[in-house]
Parts: structure tokens; sequence; C-alpha cells
């Protein structure tokens, strides 16, 4: 398992955590003192997180959170930027774990 965070400067933390199978993400968990709403939107931030290549950039990352919230969801002392910053933080910690 995968983890990496992220404090928003002035924000709330957000963490990642999830398992790399073929260079891809799976099993992924979005958690952290972050707000959401609604609440069911945190399927769409995890699912659009789901099957996602290793190599994606933190700013792929974050326009696939961006473009899978719902409308009308607001994620609140954060933002999809974080989420995409603490993916390649835990995607770093494992290349150098493997170093």
């Amino acid at each position: 398992m995968q983890h990496g965070e992220y404090k928003t400067p002035g924000g709330k933390l957000i963490a990642v955590d999830f398992v790399v199978v073929d260079a891809k993400l799976t099993d992924v968990r979005v958690t952290g003192d972050f707000f959401l709403y609604p609440d069911e939107a945190l399927d769409d931030i995890t699912g659009s997180l789901e099957g996602v290549s290793v190599e994606a950039t933190e700013s792929e990352l974050a326009e696939r959170v961006r473009i899978a919230m719902r409308r009308g969801a607001e994620l609140v002392g954060s933002s999809p930027e974080a989420i995409g910053t603490a993916v390649r933080r835990a995607l770093k910690a494992e290349e150098i774990d493997r170093a």
C-alpha cells in the first residue's frame, strides 16, 4: 500500500492510499481533514483515480479529479491539485523505497 499526504497551505490535509498493479493505481482511498459536499462526491474522486497510470503528472491527476466531481460538489479546505500532489508524493516514496 502506497501512502502520500499533502497539507494545503492555510488549509486541510489530504491523504491518499493505493496499491500499484501493472503500473496503475488500484484500491484508491482519499482521506484527510478536508470537507466535501456532498459526501457522495468522494466516490467520484476515488473513481477518477482508479486505473490511472503511475506516469500521470500532478496536473493530469488534478484534472481527472476536477472533471469527475459532480456538479455542485465542493471540496472545502483543499483542492484537486492537492490530491494530485499527494498521489505523486506516494509514488515518489515508492521510487525511493525501490532505490
